[in-house]
């Protein structure tokens, strides 16, 4: 009697076995990530307009500042400053009914865990760029540690971020401070054998404000156009300091540009003709902006992934108590002694630019760390 055969049933089971196997690996759903999204879309339409709505803030600031001082010389003699005011509140109202075109953030949204608002974001990207999306469904990658604000001091990071708040809040103090003094200077007619009548001092009665000299006068025409020929000069060496950036490094550039910021701050103290004052004033327009431009770029190379944000943002807030001193430098102490007050600036200028000369890192040609 014939015995039975168990190959053909063995050979049939790896087969299902084999085809189950293959089957399983078929039907894995696909996914992808916000990055492969991206990549996926391009370039198109939605990023033209975020480039024109974000860089509006910018470059639109720089026009603004160029039509509001404008209309001020036309506006303020005829109607009144209040009316300048009104004014100058519209492109606000625009920029700000402009932002309310733009998604949410779809990393933001993933990082959340609000995945269906990322991938309607990226969906809307794609409608607009006229793109298709990758197929499968949208994951979130596997969130590495966030950083926190003891990270920024870590014996790693902590002498490069002292001197980097040092730097962000000279600099804001040097940028503001030299604006308004600008306007205390046209005021004050700091030209070369004139006189203005604003020098006069006005007594009204026996208190201490009746008897503090009034250096308020309305602007001159000639003094309308020195702001806008000084406003012109943030723009001025923009290619300079893209070269210097790039050829010299970040940390170089920059003390050079906050030296010189100081050396003109010296120099408004010097007896000039009005085109002298108008050149001194332009100069040190430029040289602000691009120290702002240089720390900028460099805050953001200089930390890692993980902490960048929280470098921004700290950064920032240093440069904020900059601003809200300057004033207090610019007009208060500058009524009671131009010398004094420009010297303060120049001081500290010089700070900045040790500080920015003896950062640690240099991020010149350096590739953006992703993890502390």
């Amino acid at each position: 009697m014939a015995t039975k055969s168990t190959e053909p049933v063995t050979i049939l089971s790896l087969r299902k076995l084999s085809l189950g196997t293959a089957e399983t690996q078929i039907k894995e759903p696909k996914t992808f990530t916000v990055e492969d999204a991206v990549e996926t879309v391009g370039f198109g339409r939605f990023h033209i307009a975020l480039f024109l709505i974000m860089g509006s803030t910018g470059v639109f600031w720089l026009t603004g500042s160029l039509l509001i001082i404008g209309l001020a010389s036309v506006i303020i003699p005829t109607i009144g400053w209040r009316w300048l005011v009104r004014v100058a509140s519209i492109p606000g109202i625009i920029l700000i009914m402009a932002f309310k075109f733009i998604p949410e953030s779809a990393r933001f949204n993933v990082s959340t865990g609000n995945t269906p608002a990322a991938l309607a974001t990226l969906e809307h990207i794609a409608k607009m760029n006229r793109a298709v999306m990758p197929e499968g469904k949208l994951v979130e990658p596997i969130l590495e540690k966030r950083g926190k604000f003891a990270d920024l001091l870590d014996a790693k990071y902590l002498r490069t971020t002292l001197q980097i708040w040092v730097i962000w809040l000279g600099i804001s103090f040097a940028y503001y401070g030299v604006i308004l003094a600008s306007a205390e200077l046209l005021e004050r007619d700091m030209v070369c054998g004139s006189k203005s009548d604003s020098e006069v001092v006005v007594t009204q009665g026996d208190s201490e404000e009746g008897q503090s000299p009034c250096h308020c006068h309305m602007f001159a025409p000639s003094d309308y156009r020195t702001m806008i020929i000084s406003t012109v000069g943030e723009i001025a060496l923009n290619p300079l300091n893209i070269l210097g950036i790039n050829f010299l490094g970040r940390r170089l550039s920059l003390s050079i540009t906050m030296g010189c910021t100081a050396l003109f701050f010296l120099l408004l103290n010097i007896c000039t003709s009005s085109a002298g004052l108008i050149g001194f004033l332009f100069m040190l327009r430029a040289l602000v902006a691009a120290n702002f431009n240089t720390i900028y770029i460099y805050t953001a190379e200089v930390y890692p992934t993980t902490m960048r944000a929280l470098g921004m943002g700290t950064s920032g807030s240093l440069c904020r108590i900059g601003a809200m001193v300057a004033p207090f430098i610019s007009q208060v102490l500058m009524s009671a002694s131009v010398l004094g007050a420009l010297c303060l600036f120049s001081s500290v200028c010089v700070i900045c630019a040790i500080s920015a000369f003896t950062l640690p890192i240099e991020t010149k040609g350096r590739a953006l760390q992703q993890i502390k």
